[in-house]
């Protein structure tokens, strides 16, 4: 009789302990995060953050014409703060003079000089002029005395007739050549004054150029809109204390905020997937709940290296299909571009794939037990892989490895 009732204590004490060992592996599963298998529409995206731009936007640009003057190089000394909404003709910036004043002092000094040659010029050709006329006139009268000598002559030897009349021959010529030479002298005279009228007149004109040129040096909006900064080539954004130059005159740009697009940059590694017209959808940090959508419209064919990037990149610009007054140039952007689509189609998060010496497997919760079930994977994205064969939809798989089967074996797929 005793021996019946220790028999039936230890069984009662295995049982519990059956009980127990059943109900923690049950408690074990449940603290297990699981999610469930699921038929849906599969995109491959290649995801990347951008930056909000206008699709047409027009420059505000300094002088044109600063070759002209040997001016390369001009600080911007003022500038309006990004983002200011201004009407035409409203201020928008300041470039430094200072090399400008020192252009316009010089031609100040050419202008004297110029103007001061002029005028010598003018009193120089006077003054040759009636020296030319003082000797012309000094002739005619040697001649009408000689032509009076030769009359009171008439009774004088032959050979003094001849001597005067010989003398009255000279100084007709000599009167002839001077007039001659009075004729070449107005011309000379002429051509000087018109050398330094023309000297004078272009370096007046210059220097007026160069006053109209100041005026330039304070720029103000073509148009009403709101002000962006342009960015250079290097990515810095142009401002107060930046340089400009002939070839590159822009201070900053009125952007057309009707037509938006997002540039972006993608890794050598996705960018084979990416083609033009392909869609997107994006999202916009200040606007948490804005979902837009759009495509690409151009895709570089050349890699450029970045800051903070290892590899190359390459840029895509996004046209955004919607507008909206609120939306800003310079906003970051969230982009995932969908280079395919599949439909209906078996699909886990990628957490909960595994992977054992090249085999891929799930852990699959079968009723109350745990089966480390092989799979085959397909297409992947950044949060979904589409299983071809191993699991059926609602089938409840681990995002974690549940410590009481890790050491199992793996369940193969069946040989189709």
């Amino acid at each position: 009789m005793k021996k019946n009732r220790n028999l039936w204590i230890g069984l009662g004490v295995v049982a519990l302990l059956l009980f127990f060992w059943a109900l923690s592996d049950e408690e074990e599963i449940s603290r297990d995060i699981s999610t469930t298998a699921f038929v849906g529409n599969f995109k491959d995206v290649v995801t990347s953050s951008g930056e909000l731009l206008a699709k047409n936007s027009q420059d505000i640009s300094g002088p044109q014409n600063l070759r002209r003057y040997g001016i390369f190089n001009i600080k911007i000394s003022d500038l309006v703060a990004e983002g200011t909404y201004v009407e035409k003709g409203d201020f928008v910036a300041e470039l430094d003079k200072t090399e400008l004043s020192g252009k316009l002092n010089e031609l100040y000094n050419e202008l004297e000089k110029a103007n001061s040659q002029y005028t010598q010029t003018q009193l120089d050709t006077t003054l040759e002029l009636r020296q030319e006329r003082s000797s012309i006139e000094s002739l005619e009268f040697d001649i009408r005395q000689k032509k009076v000598e030769i009359e009171q002559s008439a009774f004088e030897p032959p050979a003094t007739i001849q001597r005067l009349k010989l003398d009255l021959i000279k100084l007709e010529q000599n009167l002839e050549q001077s007039r001659e030479n009075y004729k070449i002298k107005q011309k000379q005279s002429r051509a000087k004054m018109i050398e330094a009228g023309a000297n004078l007149a272009q370096t007046r004109d210059r220097y007026n150029s160069l006053q109209e040129l100041e005026k330039e040096f304070r720029i103000t909006a073509p148009k009403p809109g709101m002000v962006t900064y342009i960015r250079e080539w290097g990515g810095q954004k142009r401002k107060t204390g930046s340089t400009i130059s002939p070839w590159d005159p822009g201070v900053a740009s009125l952007p057309d905020l009707s037509q938006m697009q997002s540039k972006t940059y993608i890794n050598e590694v996705d960018i084979r997937k990416v083609k033009v017209g392909q869609k997107v959808e994006l999202g916009l940090d200040a606007f948490p709940d804005v979902s837009l959508t759009g495509k690409v419209t151009d895709v570089a064919n050349v890699g450029v290296e970045r800051e903070n990037s290892e590899s190359k990149v390459f840029e895509i610009m996004i046209e955004v299909l919607e507008s909206d007054s609120t939306y800003r140039p310079g906003m970051t952007t969230s982009n995932e571009i969908i280079t395919s689509t599949i439909d209906s189609v078996l699909m886990i998060p990628l957490e909960a794939i595994f992977s054992e010496e090249a085999q891929t497997f799930v852990y699959l919760k079968d009723g109350g037990t745990i089966i480390k079930q092989e799979v085959r994977i397909g297409a992947r994205n950044d949060e979904y892989a589409v299983v071809e064969a191993g699991l059926e939809e609602g089938s409840e798989v681990f995002l974690t490895e549940p410590a009481s089967a890790i050491e199992q074996e793996i369940e193969s797929l069946s040989a189709d």
